[in-house]
């Protein structure tokens, strides 16, 4: 009787359900993976059923029941692959994506705390003009800081290649991002340049209120890949995709040496070294 008692008062305090029968421990432990499932998603960016597997170890069929369950509940919706360039035989690959309401129900305390955070820097400095400088500022030494893994890998690589070599940097940080190659838009017979697309933003959230973010994110392009960049599209203005486009090589200077990884400059102090004037007037 005292046993029973206590287990009593184990279920109805707060927050201490225990479950009752083995269907509910299989249950809870369905909604843990579920939600395994749907936070890998969001930190990889659209996943295939493959993906899924073989990053959480569990099986292909596993999966699938899993992202049923998020489809039917509106979380997740699948599409197929994009594929650029020659598409070789059989069906496109089908990859799942967090919907709108999937993401929302992520961001949730931690946005709000970031949020809080950037505005008490505007307000600490008086708000106005000297607040939207001084969470561009904070945003620049972010970036930069963030920037001392990026250094090494794009510095290995040609010129031409960086682009692509800064999407599987980003793709590593959850951004799920993809290079595709389009024509110059100067002329027919001009090298091509490249779209970079972000597939997620993990603070898309907190760039619709602090634009500062994308501005800051897209100068950081610029001096990673030493040419000026041109944002089209952002998710955080309710673009599906974060697109920036990369002018091909030699059509802006794109000749600059990354500092030696590590070297972290300060807000608003270029990541490549010193160009001539005329180079600079160009990326201005």
């Amino acid at each position: 009787m005292r046993e029973r008692n206590q287990q009593q008062e184990a279920e109805s305090a707060p927050g201490c359900a225990v479950p009752e029968t083995a269907a509910e421990v299989l249950l809870e432990g369905h909604r843990a993976t579920r939600d395994r499932v749907a936070r890998s998603i969001l930190d990889h960016g659209p996943s295939s059923a493959a993906d899924l597997a073989g990053r959480l170890g569990l099986t292909a069929a596993a999966v699938r029941r899993h992202l049923d369950g998020l489809t039917a509940a509106g979380l997740v919706e699948s599409r197929e692959q994009r594929v650029y360039g020659s598409r070789g035989r059989g069906r496109p690959a089908k990859v799942f994506g967090l919907t709108e309401s999937g993401r929302d129900a992520f961001y949730q305390a931690y946005d709000q705390l970031a949020a809080d955070a950037l505005r008490w820097i505007s307000d600490a400095v008086g708000g106005g003009k000297a607040g939207e400088e001084a969470v561009a500022a904070f945003a620049r030494a972010r970036f930069g800081k963030q920037g001392e893994k990026y250094l090494g890998a794009l510095d290995q690589v040609p010129t031409d290649q960086r682009a692509e070599a800064l999407a599987e940097a980003l793709s590593a940080d959850g951004y799920a991002a993809t290079v595709r190659r389009v024509p110059s838009a100067t002329a027919s017979n001009a090298p091509a340049g490249a779209q970079l697309c972000q597939h997620h933003c993990p603070v898309a959230h907190i760039a619709e209120q602090f634009p500062q973010l994308c501005e800051a994110e897209t100068e950081f392009f610029s001096q990673l890949l030493g040419t000026h960049v041109q944002r089209l599209a952002t998710i955080a203005h309710g673009d599906g995709v974060c697109t920036t486009y990369v002018p091909a090589s030699g059509a802006a200077s794109s000749s600059a040496k990354p500092r030696t990884p590590g070297a972290v400059p300060t807000a608003g102090t270029p990541l490549t070294d010193p160009e001539p004037a005329s180079a600079r007037r160009n990326l201005a």
